[in-house]
């Protein structure tokens, strides 16, 4: 999820520097939300990073303004998605059912003719897809996170900036022709979720209008989840402000959702990707580390406390929207995805989360 979110400024920039070039996606499906609400576009089919380019040559969408293209709202960067299901994939790698798969993707991708194919992921599998989709332009990083993944491009691009987000910029910048600027990320609108949103908040919070914050305590791996404990206490001291308090309790995250809940002070929130983003765009405030739905908040310009440990804040960080972000300088950069939680994150103390909170909220009210 997350990994889509530092893309999509990108390819969104793509998108505004040439509206009429035709632009595929592939994507575990579980993510097809991030990009498209409907379910009436998509292509059969996770490489989450791979994007094939084709220049139509002919005008096919209108222009509002100096650069923005008029496009459906339910699909607003993309024209294409490709499915690709790597998970299931490396669970049964030697089977008929995935061979069959795996060439499905490559028929399916060689015959939308792509011109050109941007691995914005870096890992060996979106490289992998990459090489799938037959394109004489196959393009990468020249130092991308698994090194292997360089032998598979046939253009590496040394990318200069820190954040992830920049360097996808930069990739992107090489198949456009022009130095692009990351663009604030266009996230599709699915009225279905809009509405159960609406009825949801006016359900649980009797049309009571206080700013909404969102907890996310979940993560990729323990080393980046700060203690739920500790969030329990930022919910209290929210409530204590004047907030309601949402804790997001993905799938397989209820246990770490639970101990925020306990004491009445937030209100467990379990819901579809189209219904977080649907969420996300009303909140005032969304505390967290380096997760999904808080990179979320970013793309949609929420202000996000940050709490980080072993990933680092200058390539992962909050990025385009305001934000406070909490590091300990013990923490080192670390993705050997340890159970534990990181040292460093130990010595954040909810007073801490909460100072930085107020920070923030009276710059966003200044």
């Amino acid at each position: 999820m997350g990994d889509i979110l530092h893309a999509l400024p990108a390819v969104t920039a793509l998108r505004l520097a040439h509206p009429t070039w035709q632009i595929g996606w592939v994507v575990d499906s579980r993510w097809q939300a991030l990009l498209s609400a409907g379910v009436g576009r998509q292509v059969s089919g996770v490489s989450e990073q791979g994007s094939g380019i084709r220049d139509q040559g002919t005008e096919t969408s209108a222009v509002r303004g100096p650069t923005m293209p008029v496009r459906d709202s339910a699909m607003p960067v993309i024209d294409r998605l490709h499915f690709a299901s790597t998970r299931a994939w490396k669970r049964r790698p030697l089977t008929v059912k995935t061979a069959a798969e795996i060439n499905a993707l490559r028929r399916e991708l060689r015959a939308a003719n792509y011109d050109a194919v941007v691995d914005l992921q870096g890992a060996i599998r979106s490289a992998a897809i990459v090489r799938l989709a037959g394109c004489p332009r196959r393009i990468g990083e020249a130092k991308p996170r698994e090194w292997p993944a360089q032998w598979l491009f046939t253009e590496r691009v040394r990318t200069h900036d820190a954040h992830v987000i920049e360097q996808d910029v930069e990739l992107a910048s090489a198949v456009a022709g022009d130095a692009l600027e990351p663009a604030e990320p266009l996230l599709p609108v699915d009225p279905e979720a809009e509405r159960w949103c609406d009825a949801w908040l006016a359900e649980s919070f009797a049309g009571e209008p206080r700013p909404i914050a969102l907890i996310a305590p979940g993560a990729g791996w323990g080393a980046k989840r700060w203690p739920p404990e500790r969030y329990a206490v930022v919910a209290e001291g929210l409530k204590q402000r004047g907030f309601h308090v949402l804790a997001n309790a993905g799938p397989g995250e209820e246990h770490l959702a639970a101990p925020i809940t306990a004491g009445g002070a937030a209100v467990p929130l379990t819901t579809t990707l189209p219904q977080l983003i649907a969420l996300t765009r009303r909140i005032a405030l969304c505390i967290a580390g380096d997760t999904g739905p808080l990179h979320l908040a970013c793309a949609l310009g929420r202000p996000v406390v940050g709490i980080y440990g072993p990933t680092d804040p200058s390539r992962n960080g909050p990025f385009g929207t305001r934000a406070k972000v909490l590091r300990s300088p013990t923490s080192r950069r670390d993705h050997s995805r340890r159970a534990a939680p990181d040292p460093g994150l130990l010595t954040i103390a909810p007073e801490d989360v909460l100072g930085a909170a107020d920070e923030l909220l009276a710059e966003v009210r200044a």
